[in-house]
């Protein structure tokens, strides 16, 4: 894929620790895909009009909806968002009677990874006065949200790290802000009996907060040992760090970094001998990280997924006959274009209750009244949004997330939901 980072320097690590810290670490260009255009996975029976279900399409004026994307730029290509985007909207316009019954049209600004720009793209949408905003995976999503949080505009993201932005009441996250990079490892722990965890974790400030604030007390509570191994970024040989691992008692690593980083990690522990159980978050695993490490020592390994890309299922179906149908130049292997998928449906789903006058605040009202429900190309991960998931992160909607088991080639062989406990009335 295209898509790969490559660049380790504080700026382009920028986007990774706010989406790791968000519990995905799954930028649309930085997540491993399929491997291919995603075609074999939906060559079930059904005709993709059948997937699409019954016509129901929307009439009236418009409804804007805003979509903020990183777009392309040096650090990385998000470019396919905005075109998913706006098949599913095409989708949701003739199947799913848009929103209320009328049409959404989609408003779009990208703020190329630079913070001012995403600035200016939040003050933009709201002198176009949209009444409610989609943000792609991002690292400047904090600065394109500031101005649409003060303008009670409500805005649906994969996740952050900012307490502010997930304390808002206009703010809905499909993200579980502690899933990938913490409950994911305890979980693949307990499932093998391991008994102490050495988190390899890219060193950079942004990058730290969860691995050495947050998840100690965690890991201590489960009754798992912990450990945090903090590598340099650009570490070509991590031979050294890997031995002392091997060494010390640990029995499982989980990795957290870009695929460069994590291919050498991997590598690393091959040469010292490591035969404990290898996680990851999904960025390590991209094309690159299946032609640098052997499939032995993937083949096995649990990463945590933002998008249930891949293998067929109900959702992987639901996306590829959207995308087939509405869409043109789509990567389909990229799990960022199944996570903006996603997050354009599920607000939609979100507001199916709204009725009279379509405005930011009823949108808002709407989507905190929904009942809990399953979330379109969401893997079967169910979500609410009544601020109950986390009462001290009210934006958050979803608890859990899914992982992955990655066969000998690198890729998904499967996708378990965990963590997915009922948010409560």
């Amino acid at each position: 894929m295209k898509h790969s980072w490559r660049n380790t320097s504080p700026v382009a690590l920028r986007p990774v620790a706010a989406a790791m810290m968000a519990a995905g670490l799954c930028l649309a260009s930085a997540c491993g895909g399929s491997g291919g255009t995603g075609s074999a996975a939906g060559s079930g029976s059904a005709s993709p009009g059948d997937v699409l279900g019954p016509v129901a399409r929307a009439t009236g004026a418009p409804v804007n909806i805003g979509l903020i994307s990183e777009g392309a730029n040096p650090v990385a290509d998000a470019s396919v968002e905005p075109r998913i985007a706006q098949a599913t909207v095409k989708w949701l316009n003739e199947h799913k009677a848009g929103i209320g019954g009328r049409p959404i049209k989609l408003t779009v600004c990208e703020t190329l990874g630079d913070l001012s720009k995403a600035t200016d793209c939040g003050n933009q949408m709201v002198a176009d006065g949209v009444s409610a905003v989609i943000i792609g995976t991002s690292g400047v999503v904090e600065s394109a949200w500031k101005p649409l949080n003060d303008a009670k505009i409500p805005v649906m993201i994969y996740g952050s790290s900012d307490p502010d932005l997930l304390s808002s009441p206009t703010t809905f996250s499909r993200g579980d802000p502690t899933f990938s990079v913490i409950d994911l490892p305890i979980q693949v722990a307990k499932d093998k009996g391991n008994k102490k965890v050495a988190a390899i974790v890219i060193d950079v400030p942004a990058a730290l907060h969860s691995a050495q604030d947050v998840a100690p007390p965690l890991f201590k509570k489960a009754g798992i040992g912990y450990e945090l191994v903090r590598v340099a970024p650009g570490t070509a040989d991590m031979t050294p760090q890997m031995q002392k691992i091997a060494s010390d008692g640990s029995d499982q690593v989980f990795i957290i970094g870009n695929d460069a980083f994590c291919i050498s990690a991997m590598n690393g522990l091959k040469a010292v001998g490591f035969t404990g159980t290898i996680s990851a978050i999904s960025q390590c695993i991209t094309d690159a990280t299946r032609k640098a490490v052997s499939g032995a020592t993937l083949k096995g390994m649990v990463v945590s997924a933002t998008s249930p890309i891949g293998p067929d299922s109900p959702s992987m179906r639901l996306f590829l006959a959207v995308a087939h149908t509405y869409g043109k130049d789509i990567d389909t292997s990229s799990q960022g274009s199944l996570t903006m998928f996603t997050l354009a449906a599920g607000l939609q789903t979100a507001t199916s209750g709204i009725t009279g006058d379509i405005t930011p605040a009823t949108i808002t009202s709407t989507i905190k009244a929904m009942k809990e429900t399953e979330l379109p190309g969401g893997g079967g991960l169910k979500f609410r949004c009544n601020g109950k998931a986390f009462p001290d992160q009210q934006a958050v909607c979803v608890r859990g997330g899914l992982a992955s088991t990655l066969d000998d080639k690198g890729q998904p062989a499967d996708y378990k939901v965990l963590g997915n406990t009922p948010i409560p009335d």
